[in-house]
Order: structure tokens, then sequence, then C-alpha cells
């Protein structure tokens, strides 16, 4: 018990390290990069030096660099990522919040499929014994796994969109209609799928192939039960390990993704907000989507490792309290 408290309370201490390192390199980086978060915020209007006195004083621009670095730090740690310069100083946590919905609704679907698909795709490559379908499935995985995104995006919208019909191009539902219809999902989910279930589908393969030459798969067999039930059943399981810790990783490179696909369909989630605040120099935008992102993916990474902890027996064995021997 005592091992795994230790264990888990280092993997907490390095996630905030990490945490507070990624906001640090941020803040600097922006206050580094071009633009005037003043004539952000009243646009086009000519500024009197006067008024840009009161607009710096009144959101604490005329403190130092490091004070004004503090504060921030401050108030991230208290859930507060400030104000958009470029949306009349509106909080930026609710402009996140309600484009994150958006995000996940594609987000989780895509994450899904691509597990689901590459697990199913690698064991099928890995159990069959024809050279041909072993051949073409690893194959078309790396093609699709070497294809950017958004060009897979622009060419489904050009194939299903406007030349079949069949799909809409870009939004989340017809113009003037609330809600998020499915026909509008299918294009996003399927190129943010596509890339992550290539490489789960080689990652699939390699390990079930490994787990196939283990000496409890001959036992099996020796049992008389039937190679699909080796498979599915005792090599499947065993080799799926690695796979675990690729998931959690999968899902922060869906959500970095989400940026171009957002940008590609006009998916109006965090992606495409993300490049909109890029776009105005709206960094105090940019910083907390940053944020948001880092955020979920330490809490994706730490499920992942706790999940692993109890799938390996390995490495609850390492962590299990020692028992006493005595004679």
């Amino acid at each position: 018990m005592k091992a795994g408290l230790l264990h888990y309370g280092r993997l907490l201490l390095s996630s905030f390290i990490l945490f507070i390192v990624v906001i640090t390199v941020l803040f600097f980086l922006l206050e580094l990069a071009p633009g005037d978060p003043v004539q952000a915020l009243v646009g086009d209007v000519p500024l009197t030096e006067e008024f840009r006195e009161r607009i710096m004083a009144a959101y604490g621009l005329d403190k130092p660099l490091w004070e004004r670095y503090l504060i921030y730090l401050g108030n991230v740690l208290r859930g507060d990522l400030g104000y958009s310069f470029a949306t009349n100083a509106e909080p930026v946590l609710d402009i996140i919040l309600s484009r994150a919905g958006n995000t996940l609704a594609i987000a989780v679907p895509s994450f899904i499929l691509s597990t689901l698909g590459g697990i199913v795709l690698g064991s099928i490559a890995a159990r069959t014994r024809k050279r041909w379908l072993d051949g073409g499935i690893s194959g078309i995985a790396v093609g699709l796994f070497s294809i950017p995104n958004f060009w897979f995006g622009m060419l489904l919208i050009m194939v299903f969109s406007i030349t079949l019909g069949w799909l809409p191009t870009h939004g989340k539902s017809p113009y003037g209609q609330p809600g998020i219809y499915w026909e509008y999902m299918v294009l996003p989910i399927i190129t943010m799928a596509t890339t992550e279930l290539a490489y789960k589908a080689r990652i699939a393969r390699s390990a079930v192939i490994e787990s196939l030459g283990q000496d409890y798969i001959d036992t099996a067999r020796s049992k008389g039960l039937s190679s699909r039930r080796v498979l599915w059943r005792h090599a499947l399981p065993n080799g799926l390990l690695p796979l675990v810790t690729v998931s959690g990783y999968s899902l922060g490179f869906i959500l970095a993704g989400s940026v171009l696909v957002e940008r590609v369909f006009g998916w109006p989630g965090m992606g495409l907000l993300f490049a909109d605040a890029i776009e105005r120099k709206n960094n105090m935008v940019v910083l907390g989507i940053t944020i948001m992102l880092t955020i979920t993916i330490i809490i994706v990474n730490i499920i992942t490792d706790v999940i692993y902890g109890i799938v390996d027996p390995r490495l609850r064995a390492r962590l299990a309290p020692k028992q006493e021997v005595t004679t």
C-alpha cells in the first residue's frame, strides 16, 4: 500500500510540475510574440496615449512582467484564465467551455472508433495466415498514418460532399438550427480517427504477434482451443498492454489535431477558436486553450497509468507489499 501511494504521489507531483512548466513557457513565449492586446480590445479605433494607459492599468498590463506572471499563475491555480481582449473582455474560461462540448462531440467518437478499429484490424493482421491480407492491412495502415489529416479531410469533402452530395461540407447543423446534427459529424470524425486508427492497428498487430509466440499460447492450443478462441481470449488481452499506453496519448493527439480538422470543416469547437485566436493575436485565449488541453492530457495520462497498473500483473507485483517469510 505504501509503495502504491508513493508511486502515485510521485506521478501527481511530476504532473503538477509539468503543468507549471507549461504555463511558464507559454506565458513568456506569448509575451514575446508580436501584437497589441489593447488594440485587440478596442479594435481599429485610434488610441490616445492617455486612453491606452487607462486600459493597461485596468487590466494590469502596466505591471512588470514577473509580477504579471505571478498574478496570472495564481489566477490559473484558482481557475481564472483571464479575459479575452478581442471579445469585450469576456472571461476566457466561459469562451472555452462554450466550445468544449462541440469538440468532445467529435473527439470522443473518434477516439472510440480509432481504438476499436485499430484493435480489430491489428488482430486480424496478426492472426491471418494469408500474406496478401496482412500486407494489405499493414500497407493501408502505413498509408493512412502518413497522410496529413487536414488533406484527408479536404479529400473527403471533395468526394462525399461536392461530388456525391451525400454529406454537408462544414458546420454542425443547418443554418440557424441549434444543436448538432449527426450528418455533420461523420466527415470530421472519420478524419480525426483515421490517423490514430492506423497507428493503433500497427501497435496492436505487433503486440498480438509477440503474444502469440508465448508459451501460454502453446498451452492453450494443446488443450484443443480453436485459433479464434486462443486469439480473443488469451493472446489479445495479454498483448494489448502497449495499446493502453498508446490510447492515453491518442486522446491528446486527437484534441491537438482538432485545430486543423475543425478549421477544414468549419466545426465551431476549441480547435477553430484556437486558430481564430492566433489570427487575432488574442493571446489570453490561446494560453487558456493550451492550458485546458494540458490539463486534459495530464488527467488522461494519470488515468492511463492507473489502468495500466490494474491490468499489468508485473506492476501490481512491484507495488504490492512484500511479505515476510517465516520459518
